[in-house]
């Protein structure tokens, strides 16, 4: 996939919506930063999604600001 500069603008507008939800809603960040991805076609199926979908599952981390952080931080 080639990226562009206006999925650029879109990722670092979906990240800083959900970065703006931290430390006090972090699944409310994890929740915001998901949907924004999943609705871009050119990002529906990049693999931070899944990966952010199987991290739900590891007990405590969807609650934990730093953890959700770097994943929204770590979207490339």
């Amino acid at each position: 996939m080639t990226v562009t500069l206006e999925d650029e603008e879109y990722l670092a507008a979906a990240k800083k919506r959900a970065l703006a939800y931290l430390p006090h809603d972090p699944p409310q960040a994890f929740t915001s930063m998901l949907r924004d991805m999943t609705k871009n076609p050119h990002f529906e199926n990049h693999v931070g999604n899944r990966m952010g979908i199987g991290l739900m599952i590891v007990p405590g981390w969807i609650s934990n600001p730093r953890e959700v952080r770097r994943w929204i931080e770590g979207y490339r």
